[in-house]
C-alpha cells in the first residue's frame, strides 16, 4: 500500500509553487517556537539519544536543520520530491541529508530500518493531514522505523482546531495568505478525533509514554496583529515503557 497519487501530486503542486525562504508556508514557524518546545519534552524520554533522528514530513527542511545542531545524524524524509528541492537548497552545508519516502508503504519502511537500525521520530502536523485510510499504515510505519529503542514525538492538531481553521477559511475578506494555497491544493487539514491518536498507536503497537497540549504556532497573524496559533496535542510513544 502506498499513498494515493492525488495526494503525492496535490504536496508536489502545493511545494512548486511555494517561495523559498523560512516562514514562507502556514505552518513554518521558527524552530524556537514549534520543534524547539517538542525537543524539551521528548529528549530526556529518549532512550538513546545518538541513534538517527528521522523528521517524518521533513518539507522545506526549517525543522530538520535545527535538529541536526543537536543530534549527530538527522534525515528529513517527505512525500514531496518538491519540498525536498527546498530543504536542500536551504542547506548548503548539509547538515542534514534528504530523502522521499512514503512512509504509508510498509517496503519503505522496512528499508529505511534496515539501512539505518532503530531510529528516533519527529512529526509535526502529518497525520491529521493524511487520507483517513492512510492513517493507520502511517503509523505502522513509523512503528517500524523506531524499532525496539527508538521513541517518537508526535504533533498533531486537537480537535480544537477545526472551528478555528473553519473560521480563517470563511473569513469575507478570504483565508489567509499562507493558508490560502493549502485548501487550493486540496491538502486542508483534515480531522482526527482525539481519541483515534491512542487507537493508531495502540493497533501499531507502540505505547504513550508522555503526552500533553501545546499551542501549534503558524506565520501568519490574526486582525489584532496577533500571530495565530492553533491547539495542539503531543505524544511520546515507544515499543515499551
Amino acid at each position: 500500500m502506498s499513498v494515493t497519487m492525488r495526494y503525492r501530486e496535490a504536496w508536489e503542486g502545493f511545494w512548486r509553487e511555494a517561495p523559498d525562504g523560512p516562514g514562507a508556508v502556514f505552518w513554518d514557524a521558527e524552530p524556537v517556537l514549534t520543534s524547539g518546545m517538542h525537543l524539551a519534552r521528548f529528549e530526556p524520554r529518549m532512550v538513546d539519544p545518538g541513534l538517527p533522528l528521522i523528521d517524518l514530513g521533513c518539507g522545506n527542511g526549517t525543522q530538520t536543520r535545527f535538529l541536526a545542531q543537536r543530534f549527530p545524524r538527522v534525515l528529513g524524509v517527505d512525500l514531496s520530491e518538491a519540498a525536498l528541492e527546498h530543504a536542500r537548497a536551504a542547506d548548503p552545508a548539509g547538515q542534514a541529508t534528504y530523502r522521499v519516502l512514503d512512509a504509508v508503504d510498509p517496503a519503505e519502511s522496512d528499508a529505511l530500518h534496515i539501512e539505518l537500525g532503530d531510529a528516533n521520530v519527529y512529526m509535526r502536523g502529518v497525520l491529521h493531514q493524511c487520507e483517513p485510510e492512510d492513517r493507520q499504515p502511517l503509523v505502522d510505519g513509523i512503528a517500524t522505523l523506531l524499532g525496539e529503542r527508538g521513541r517518537a514525538i508526535l504533533v498533531e492538531l486537537a480537535e480544537a482546531a477545526g472551528p478555528i481553521l473553519q473560521a480563517l477559511a470563511r473569513r469575507p475578506t478570504g483565508p489567509p495568505a499562507k493558508l490560502a494555497p493549502v485548501f487550493r491544493h486540496g491538502i486542508a487539514p483534515g480531522e482526527v478525533a482525539d481519541a483515534a491518536l491512542p487507537v493508531y498507536l495502540g493497533v501499531a503497537g507502540l505505547t504513550v509514554l508522555a503526552d500533553g497540549e501545546l499551542p501549534l504556532t503558524t506565520t501568519e497573524y490574526g486582525p489584532d496583529g496577533a500571530r495565530i496559533e492553533l491547539p495542539s496535542k503531543w505524544l511520546i510513544v515507544g515499543r515499551h515503557a
